[in-house]
C-alpha cells in the first residue's frame, strides 16, 4: 500500500510525458514536411513560375505557414496558368477560394469576397467557398447576405458544423430565431 501512490504517481507521469513526446514529435513532423516541400516547390527548375498545380501547391504550404502574402501572389499565378492551360472548373473554383482566404487572412475582405464569388460562379455548389464568402460577408457588415450564404451551405450540407455555428451565432446577433 505504501508503494501504490508512489507508483501511480510515475506511472501518470510516463504516461503523461509519453503522451506530450508524441504530440511534440507529430508537430515536428508536420513542420519538416512542410519545410521540405515548400524548399522543393521553390527549387524546382521553372522556379515559382511553374505549372498552376505547382504554384497552387506552393501556395498551400505557403498559408500553413500564415505566409499570406506570398500565398496570394502565388495563387494569383496559379489562376492565370490554370486559365491559360484551360484547367477543370474545379481547380479554378479552388484556386479562387484559396486566393479569397490568402486575401480575407490579410483583412481584404472586398477583393475576398470577389474571389468566392468567382469561386461559385464556377462550381455553384462549392460549400466551402459559401461558408468562407458568408464569413468575409459577416466582416464587411454585411449580416443579411451572411445568413442567407450560410443558409445556402446548410441547404447544400445540412450537416455542416461551421455553418450552423456561425448562423446561430449571427441570429443571436441580429436577435431573430433560428
Amino acid at each position: 500500500m505504501e508503494t501504490l501512490l508512489p507508483q501511480a504517481y510515475l506511472i501518470g507521469l510516463v504516461v503523461l510525458l509519453g503522451g506530450a513526446a508524441v504530440v511534440v514529435a507529430r508537430q515536428i513532423w508536420l513542420v519538416r514536411r512542410d519545410e521540405l516541400t515548400l524548399s522543393r516547390l521553390e527549387r524546382q527548375d521553372d522556379g515559382p513560375d511553374g505549372d498552376a498545380a505547382s504554384l497552387y501547391e506552393l501556395a498551400s504550404v505557403q498559408l500553413r505557414k500564415r505566409l499570406f502574402g506570398e500565398a496570394a501572389d502565388n495563387l494569383s499565378r496559379a489562376l492565370q496558368r490554370a486559365q491559360a492551360e484551360e484547367a477543370p472548373t474545379e481547380a479554378v473554383a479552388l484556386i479562387h477560394n484559396a486566393l479569397g482566404f490568402a486575401l480575407a487572412a490579410q483583412n481584404k475582405y472586398k477583393q475576398a469576397i470577389r474571389h468566392y464569388n468567382q469561386a461559385l460562379q464556377v462550381k455553384p455548389d462549392y460549400p466551402v467557398a459559401l461558408n468562407n464568402l458568408a464569413f468575409a460577408l459577416e466582416k464587411q457588415q454585411n449580416p443579411e447576405e451572411a445568413r442567407a450564404a450560410y443558409q445556402k451551405v446548410l441547404a447544400l450540407d445540412a450537416a455542416n458544423k461551421t455553418a450552423k455555428k456561425r448562423l446561430s451565432r449571427l441570429e443571436r446577433t441580429l436577435g431573430t430565431a433560428a
